[in-house]
């Protein structure tokens, strides 16, 4: 069996995320506290407890996510003897969730990825005025049929296949007004189904290069470590394991597609066979089955799910 261990990006955050691993165990409320710290802030309670409104907020919703997903990690790690290099071939994730793999598997400190993540936050969000940008999900469109789609739309603005995240299922990213055509021209081919996401700024696409920047100059502070087990990166979706390159590619990332479809059928190509979701929820095991039926899925998320994978060893 060949595992590979992927981590959820945003969206993935709810009320109460995290709650009963910090009650379960106390290596992970070990990872929250040490998270409040480096952040100088009641992220915990803010997890466990709302509101949701707070929460969501992209500076907030980031880490949070990280933290769930390094709790579940350092749980395996202290619990169960579960040591991922020798139990992982690969680490990804899901935009935010790539900061998550690169800590876990040892590339950066969970200090670091505390402030780097709130840092993509906050630059995130200020890179471009609520009300400019929209995100919408294609249901039912390939990546091919929304790379015309969004050509079609641009009309001088800017608009973007922004995350493959699955047959389909395709986000795009752009002004708004861009966004709203390409919309109109989805269902005019005959796309019926649409939906605008909830998010307060246009990810993954060029209008965020002021974030991009701004990762540049955070990243460029900090010690990236080879990190033990390849991680499958967003942009490329490949294994990456060369410090300056996976720098490199984190600051593209902010501007760059999240090509996650493609991120998990190469690991399949490479031989993995089971992919462990750590995190909050389970979209990306919901993804993967969409991706390949043959890939074995599973989310760790409640102590339950940590139970029952170890003894499953």
């Amino acid at each position: 069996m060949m595992r590979a261990f992927v981590f959820p990006g945003q969206g993935s955050q709810f009320v109460g995320m995290g709650q009963s691993l910090s009650a379960a165990f106390s290596e992970a409320r070990e990872v929250f506290q040490e998270v409040d710290a480096a952040l100088g802030q009641h992220l915990a309670k803010l997890m466990f407890e709302g509101p949701e409104d707070e929460l969501r907020l992209t500076e907030n919703a980031q880490p949070s996510l990280m933290a769930v997903s390094l709790a579940v990690i350092r749980v395996l790690d202290k619990q169960g003897n579960f040591r991922l290099p020798q139990a992982a071939q690969f680490v990804a994730g899901h935009s935010l969730g790539e900061y998550s793999a690169l800590c876990a598997a040892g590339s950066l400190t969970l200090f670091d990825t505390a402030r780097l993540l709130k840092t993509r936050g906050q630059a995130m969000q200020q890179a471009v005025p609520v009300g400019i940008g929209a995100m919408a999900a294609l249901i039912g469109v390939d990546f091919a049929a929304a790379q015309e789609i969004v050509a079609a739309a641009a009309q001088g603005e800017v608009c973007v296949a922004a995350n493959d995240n699955a047959p389909g299922q395709v986000v795009i990213s752009g002004h708004i007004g861009a966004v709203d055509r390409a919309i109109a021209i989805a269902a005019e081919r005959g796309f019926k189904r649409s939906v605008k996401l909830p998010v307060s700024a246009p990810f993954h696409c060029p209008l965020m290069q002021p974030a991009a920047e701004a990762m540049r100059r955070a990243l460029s502070e900090v010690e990236i470590k080879a990190p033990a087990v390849p991680v499958v990166a967003n942009v490329v979706a490949e294994a990456v394991s060369d410090p300056s390159a996976l720098r490199g590619l984190l600051v593209e990332q902010v501007t760059g597609s999240v090509r996650w479809r493609e991120s998990v059928l190469y690991m399949k190509q490479q031989g993995v066979t089971n992919l462990l979701e750590c995190g909050a929820g389970a979209v990306l095991s919901g993804m993967t089955r969409r991706i390949d039926k043959d890939l074995a899925a599973m989310a760790l998320s409640k102590p339950e799910d940590i139970e029952n994978f170890l003894k499953s060893l």
